[in-house]
């Protein structure tokens, strides 16, 4: 028996078969691999994150889970702390500092006018919508600026005294 009569034959072609059909398994079963790797990678991350990412308490679950120490999620509201470069500091109500990265296409807006972000100032008051990065920051979609002005009088209204 030659080689030619071995390769047309039908066991070799069912062994020939076999091995593909292994190949092709063993390829499905890497790539589940890789992906069940890259998922457990994500929510490894996601975990070590969340408080700063979505807004849980700080010092981790089952340890202050009344409801007060939530931080603000997906956003952030209060004043400018500091600019830098494309990056504000925006220090909410409770003291916290959190980094908000401004990109070429945030919406900036100031009572009904778009703005740039060279017109932020510090001590602005400022509403942040975006969303969440992987390292805490806050990749910002919508910036509103407030003008906070003491509310005008009118001219003949009279002023109550205090109690």
């Amino acid at each position: 028996m030659g080689f030619r009569e071995i390769f047309l034959s039908k066991k070799f072609k069912w062994l020939l078969a076999g091995v593909f059909g292994l190949i092709v398994l063993l390829l499905v079963f890497q790539l589940g691999v890789f992906v069940g790797f890259r998922k457990a990678n994500f929510t490894f991350r996601w975990g070590d994150n969340y408080h700063k990412t979505f807004g849980g308490p700080r010092g981790g679950f089952l340890r202050d889970f009344s409801g007060r120490d939530f931080t603000n999620s997906h956003g952030t509201a209060g004043s400018v702390a500091k600019i830098d470069n494309q990056d504000l500091i925006i220090k909410g109500k409770d003291g916290v500092e959190k980094i908000v990265s401004v990109t070429d296409s945030t919406s900036i807006q100031k009572g009904r006018s778009t703005i740039k972000l060279s017109d932020i100032k510090v001590d602005d008051k400022v509403v942040v919508i975006g969303s969440p990065k992987e390292d805490g920051s806050i990749e910002a979609k919508i910036i509103r600026v407030f003008d906070v002005r003491p509310p005008q009088l009118p001219f003949n209204f009279p002023l109550l005294p205090r109690l």
